[in-house]
């Protein structure tokens, strides 16, 4: 990022004294290094935060009909998910909105020092999904969908169903148990099986919400899903006129 100084102007004092001249030239001079350092501390910690998404999030993340109407596109990935791993989708939407809220590039926040400069971040979680780097490459190597990203909506849902599969046949999870799947989800299949969320309270009250919205999204679904459905089929039609 280029920072851009302002030219700076000589008054007639200052023409006619040269030490006032040279005492404005030693403000002006700090002046600048404070705004440059201002500049560059801001420049930080939005990289901290993860920087610009690159497509925004849907409006109203509380409702799944919204989201679908306003994303095109996501209904069909929502489904060919859920018909490859018997996920229901409210479930794989409810917990893509509470690792993400839907941001492309969400990570998490980095640590800070003496709480403003940042440093590394806790985990590797990024995307959509927040699968960190080790799970992401199982999910690669498994499904051979190597060109897959997790800033990519339908590769990132595709995961969140490929695990809700494996946490079934490995803890015999339910896939529509929104709670245990995300708390799979969060603590890894190691974890859940030594029970490690016993421990966080914070964690056991984020996936009652993640179970709260997954019964909250399968009612509204019910509502829409004719409406999604015409959507749908005339985007093949259409798609398939376009051939």
């Amino acid at each position: 990022m280029d920072i851009n100084k302002p030219m700076q102007n000589i008054s007639e004092k200052e023409r006619e004294n040269p030490r006032d001249r040279a005492n404005t030239s030693k403000a002006d001079t700090w002046q600048s290094y404070t705004a440059a350092t201002a500049v560059l501390l801001s420049c930080l910690l939005l990289a901290g935060c993860g920087g610009m998404s690159r497509t925004p999030p849907p409006e109203n993340v509380e409702n799944i009909c919204s989201i679908f109407n306003e994303k095109e596109g996501w209904y069909q990935d929502v489904l060919d998910s859920s018909e490859k791993w018997g996920a229901p989708p409210h479930v794989m939407m409810s917990i893509v909105r509470y690792e993400s809220r839907f941001v492309d590039n969400a990570r998490p926040p980095r640590r800070t020092f003496l709480g403003v400069i940042p440093l590394t971040r806790p985990t590797t979680a990024y995307g959509y999904c927040q699968a960190v780097n080790g799970t992401w490459e199982d999910y690669l190597e498994e499904t051979g969908n190597l060109s897959a990203e997790r800033i990519n909506f339908r590769d990132a849902i595709d995961f969140v169903g490929w695990y809700t599969d494996v946490s079934f046949q490995k803890l015999g999870i339910d896939k529509a148990d929104g709670y245990n799947q995300y708390l799979a989800y969060h603590e890894g299949h190691v974890g859940f099986s030594q029970q490690s969320y016993l421990k966080k309270a914070w964690l056991m009250r984020v996936a009652k919400k993640v179970q709260y919205t997954s019964d909250l999204y399968a009612a509204q679904l019910e509502t829409c899903r004719d409406e999604l459905e015409m959507k749908r089929a005339q985007a093949k039609a259409t798609a398939k006129l376009a051939y």
